[in-house]
């Protein structure tokens, strides 16, 4: 398949291309700065443009079999999210859905179920929180509610939905991404610097790599589902004071110390119900090496060791 790919220089969207370029399709990569990424315009095409540019997108949309939507915009009030992310959205759905695209992946997140429940699954109502995963969960609606036109004519291409949790990334290249969440950054820098590393008692995630995350997006890709939506984090949850003590127990010379700030959250956490990727596609997540990698990889980036 030739798969067009925005957000395919970022966190989640290198590991994607790779994923796709090594199952031997062909990827057309969207980015804002193409000769920035020497090592990944090596392994697949890049061209130059902005989710808004329109006219672009309805171009680079033409003769592909595919699109995975990753890239996000961005904005500080409703309307600037709303015509940044949604609208160039929706926009790329109609511009592929014209050109004969046939399947369309669309990058969501967990933010668009908003509100915490004590389990959260797909089918649940979004309760977003946020201008953010409102945008998320209206952009969401628009690819899944779009199954015909008013008038009548149906439409063939196939549209699902992804909704990563937090995805972390080591960059596969030199001059690959990592996940823009300063978080790893700064307990790697207070360990190296011997300072108290501040957190919150409890606090974690189901933390996922962007490259296990990218296995999902492959299977999904050379399915032929239609209109389903899909957790992607890891099964197990993992705190930050975890992680903290990872990155400590790699740099011993640390002095740090960790400060936990007890806000009453439950030891017991509320988890996603990543059940859907294992049913459906055999996938399940949280390979602890490839976390303790990243930490380590972050200690390293802070003693200046790359």
């Amino acid at each position: 398949m030739k798969i067009f790919i925005t957000g395919g220089t970022g966190n989640i969207g290198q590991y994607v291309v790779l994923s796709m370029v090594n199952a031997g399709h062909d990827a057309l990569v969207l980015s804002r700065n193409p000769d920035k990424y020497p090592s990944l315009s090596q392994k697949a095409k890049l061209v130059n443009g902005d989710i808004n540019d329109h006219w672009s997108m309805t171009e680079y949309v033409k003769g592909c079999d595919a699109v995975i939507h990753i890239a996000l915009g961005w904005g500080d009030e409703p309307m600037s999210m709303l015509i940044n992310d949604t609208a160039a959205t929706v926009h790329l759905l109609e511009a592929a859905e014209k050109a004969g695209v046939k399947k369309f992946i669309y990058t969501s997140s967990t933010a668009a179920m908003g509100r915490m429940r004590q389990t959260m699954e797909e089918s649940m109502a979004n309760l977003p929180v946020d201008l953010y995963g409102s945008t998320k969960a209206a952009s969401e609606a628009y690819v899944l509610g779009f199954r015909k036109y008013y008038g009548g004519r149906e439409v063939s291409m196939k549209r699902n939905v992804i909704r990563p949790g937090y995805t972390y990334s080591t960059p596969p290249y030199p001059d690959g991404s990592t996940q823009p969440d300063a978080r790893f950054r700064d307990i790697a820098e207070a360990v190296v610097n011997s300072k108290p590393v501040a957190l919150t008692k409890h606090d974690g995630t189901q933390f996922i790599s962007a490259e296990e995350i990218a296995q999902l997006y492959l299977k999904l890709i050379e399915s032929d589902k239609n209109e389903e939506v899909y957790l992607a984090l890891a099964d197990t949850f993992t705190s930050w004071e975890q992680i903290a003590k990872i990155a400590i127990e790699y740099y011993p010379s640390s002095k740090s110390e960790i400060v936990l700030n007890d806000l009453g959250w439950s030891e017991k956490p509320m988890l996603f119900d990543v059940s859907r990727i294992r049913e459906d596609f055999g996938l399940s997540f949280g390979d602890r090496d490839k976390l303790i990698e990243h930490i380590r990889w972050n200690v390293d980036r802070a003693r200046g060791v790359h």
